[in-house]
């Protein structure tokens, strides 16, 4: 019998705004701030097949993530997932790492917000020039806009997750308006033409380079969808439910990401619009290829769509951090104060402080540091993947005879073989980010802060490695699942 306490959250989410945390998180500020930077690196058509491509893979990873999900309908997801599937010294890991994707994209999302407030009021964001990284100027303006967004969806996050819930969806609706008013007016304005996408690839690498380098950008692109998980404890409808969700969020973040690739490409032919760029030093291409066809009205446009995207990935993330944070404390693998619940909301108010805590450094780094973040946030989602699709291929048997182990199986072939390629996509993107010689390596900057957060982690475990390592497997059982019998 069990006798440590297990605190657990409200049922409080309906299927629609579930499905808006997952969309809204995958889209988030990328799909407005980065087709430049993505067709700079690959060309408008290795970025749709690349971005495309992606869509498809994650959601056979999603196949996964829906089995696993019905089956164990708890807050933590890939760290509860690991547990089960691995033991505990795994689960920490694979949680740990998730947690720095979470972190880094809520980091992410709030200077994003500093960036397009420097497109519309550069005279402004200027004002109070304090330094210098890597070419980008950073103003002490830019720096309180990103910090006073953290602070405020940090403050809205505690209120409770119904409420986040129903904020993200009318998000949402106003992010998916935006993207559809812009595709409307490069059809009718006469400036685009599909001509201006070519040459489709970049002519500094082959097409089969320029997707791949696309494609390893893939668990950043589409990480929202596994919000849904982090979630799953407090659903108020049945979970068998959120493999639908998560087919559903992918498929209209990928082709979400797609109209907005060929809106900016189109615009005037892709490399003229490149150099256009760098000759002027503009901070926001996607903003320059919208105003030469929309004028300052498809400015507005985009600028109200992208702050929606803001808005989607903080309050997106904020949830998930904390979620899984709390996850993490309630197994006591992460300090006791992660696991206490607001007085009055019942919302893990300590992990949506910490991460907000974390994210109030980044704006002081400026926009290249952006890129760093990115490529080592895809690293710790991608090892999140590797190790669910592995746990559902644990779980799930080819036959009736391949039945064996130390836990009950499910006999479905067609989800095992899937969660296999789930398996395999995720080494793959691990692989492109990590080998030196992949065109879609991780930069220096980039290995330094993963080594930093490596660090910080490894801390953490050693401090509550004892008492984590001392609970019984039947009590761990309970903390993460709430049954001491796993079936």
């Amino acid at each position: 019998m069990t006798t440590s306490e297990r605190k657990k959250l409200e049922k409080s989410l309906k299927p629609h705004w579930v499905w808006a945390i997952a969309f809204g998180s995958a889209i988030g500020w990328g799909a407005f701030v980065l087709p430049t930077d993505w067709i700079n690196q690959a060309g408008p058509m290795g970025v749709t097949i690349g971005i495309l491509l992606g869509a498809v893979l994650m959601m056979i990873i999603g196949v996964s993530y829906g089995f696993l999900i019905e089956k164990f309908p708890v807050t933590g997801g890939e760290f509860a997932y690991a547990y089960i599937g691995f033991g505990r010294k795994v689960a920490f890991f694979a949680g740990w790492f998730l947690t720095l994707g979470y972190i880094c994209i809520v980091a992410l999302n709030a200077s994003a917000l500093a960036l397009l407030a420097k497109f519309l009021f550069p005279e402004f964001v200027h004002t109070g020039n304090l330094y210098t990284v890597a070419g980008y100027d950073v103003s002490i303006i830019q720096i309180a806009i990103a910090s006073i967004a953290l602070i405020v969806f940090a403050l809205l996050n505690i209120r409770g997750a119904s409420f986040s819930g129903r904020t993200q969806f009318f998000f949402s609706m106003l992010l998916i308006a935006g993207i559809v008013l812009l595709a409307i007016g490069a059809i009718l304005t006469e400036g685009p033409s599909l001509t201006n996408m070519s040459p489709g690839f970049s002519p500094d690498k082959t097409p089969i380079g320029s997707i791949l380098t696309i494609l390893a950008l893939a668990p950043f692109a589409y990480v929202g969808f596994d919000n849904i998980p982090q979630a799953a404890e407090e659903f108020e409808f049945e979970p068998k439910k959120a493999f639908g969700l998560i087919i559903w969020s992918l498929l209209a973040a990928g082709l979400a990401y797609s109209i907005m690739i060929w809106v900016t490409a189109s615009s005037m032919p892709w490399q003229e619009l490149l150099t256009y760029i760098q000759d002027t030093g503009s901070v926001w291409g996607t903003g320059d290829a919208i105003e030469s066809y929309l004028g300052r009205a498809g400015v507005f446009i985009i600028a109200l769509a992208v702050c929606m995207g803001i808005f989607t990935g903080l309050n997106g993330f904020y949830i998930s951090s904390s979620r899984l944070t709390f996850a993490m404390s309630r197994a006591r693998i992460l300090p006791d104060a992660f696991r206490r619940l607001h007085p009055k909301y019942n919302t893990p108010y300590i992990g949506i402080l910490f991460t907000m805590f974390f994210c109030l450094f980044a704006p002081w780094f400026g926009r290249e540091a952006l890129l760093w973040v990115v490529d080592m946030s895809s690293t710790g989602v991608a090892v999140a993947y590797f190790f669910c699709t592995a746990a559902a291929y644990k779980f799930l048997a080819w036959s009736e005879q391949d039945k064996h182990g130390s836990f009950p199986k499910t006999v479905a072939p067609g989800r095992k073989a899937l969660s296999l390629i789930g398996i395999i996509s995720s080494i793959g993107f691990l692989a492109l980010l990590l080998l030196p010689w992949s065109p879609a390596a991780l930069g220096r900057e980039s290995y330094i802060a993963l080594g930093v957060w490596i660090m910080i982690g490894l801390a953490f475990y050693l401090f509550n490695a004892k008492r984590y390592n001392s609970i019984s497997r039947k009590e761990m059982n309970y903390l993460i699942f709430e049954k001491e019998e796993i079936d």
